[in-house]
């Protein structure tokens, strides 16, 4: 799509309603797992995942110089379903995702079939009746107040050892299944040939107006899916967005942190992401 390359992978019939999977910071397309995407098919919905910019096997730029914005994020987004012959589709999107997806169906109704926001935040300024959103947890603060050294990104299990140590970071009460993160992080290294340059997604937003649309101006149908233990955005960012959201629903995922959604938890995501997007249709 115009001077970059998007990798995408496509589950199901190309006939039935299409979703697009939008992947948080840091994230390739491997985080939306194949079981999952697989579930997702078997309930007649055509499911595409992508690498972001600078994951996967996507246009990468230069570590630590980024010469793209979040505004260029979103547009991918946007131009994204258009390119694939998709029309409008049902926005799934997590934590960075989530924000990007936000502003997407806020900017572009016609594009976006339907809403789904998982593990995410507003991401446009509040009104005056919005309370003060809780901040992260305390322990979460107190480990980012004492950052540790990266990765060594050209050696595989450094980079695998490092997303298994967010993962920890990030759970919730569920446990974590470290043979399984290890398998989707060693995936991702593998499909990388720049793994590095993934965490220029946290240098975006630099120097950049912050965005005047509104909660408000979202008309998608929407769900949120929020875990009731996420250290990261406490479940009453996941409120906020059932509440300023015209006609959205809130449901909360028990015990899950700031996380993709593990496989424990797929009957409950799975059956609301088909509902949803089932009533959307019709």
């Amino acid at each position: 799509m115009g001077d970059v390359e998007i990798c995408t992978q496509a589950f199901g019939a190309a006939t039935d309603p299409p979703i697009l999977l939008v992947g948080g910071a840091e994230a390739s397309m491997d985080w939306w797992e194949d079981g999952f995407c697989a579930r997702l098919a078997a309930a007649g919905r055509y499911v595409v995942r992508f690498d972001t910019r600078d994951t996967g096997r996507s246009t990468t730029f230069p570590v630590g110089a980024p010469t793209y914005s979040g505004e260029d994020m979103l547009t991918d987004v946007v131009r994204l379903p258009d390119a694939l012959g998709l029309g409008p589709a049902h926005l799934v999107g997590i934590s960075m995702g989530g924000g990007i997806s936000q502003v997407v169906a806020a900017r572009h109704p016609d594009r976006v079939a339907s809403l789904t926001l998982i593990a995410t935040t507003p991401a446009t300024p509040g009104g005056p009746g919005r309370p003060e959103l809780p901040p992260m947890s305390e322990e979460l603060a107190r480990k980012f107040a004492e950052p540790q050294p990266g990765p060594d990104w050209s050696d595989r299990e450094s980079v695998i050892a490092y997303f298994l140590a967010g993962e920890h970071t990030f759970a919730g009460s569920l446990p974590v299944d470290e043979q399984r993160v290890r398998r989707i992080a060693g995936r991702a290294f593998d499909r990388s040939p720049v793994p590095a340059a993934a965490a220029n997604h946290w240098l975006l937003g630099e120097g950049e107006e912050p965005d005047t649309t509104s909660l408000g101006d979202i008309t998608a149908p929407t769900l949120v899916l929020h875990g009731t233990e996420d250290p990261l955005f406490p479940y009453a960012h996941g409120e906020a967005l059932a509440r300023e959201i015209p006609g959205a629903t809130l449901v909360p995922l028990p015990g899950m942190g700031h996380q993709m959604p593990p496989p424990e938890l797929w009957d409950t995501v799975v059956s609301a992401l088909v509902a949803h997007t089932e009533a959307a249709a019709g």
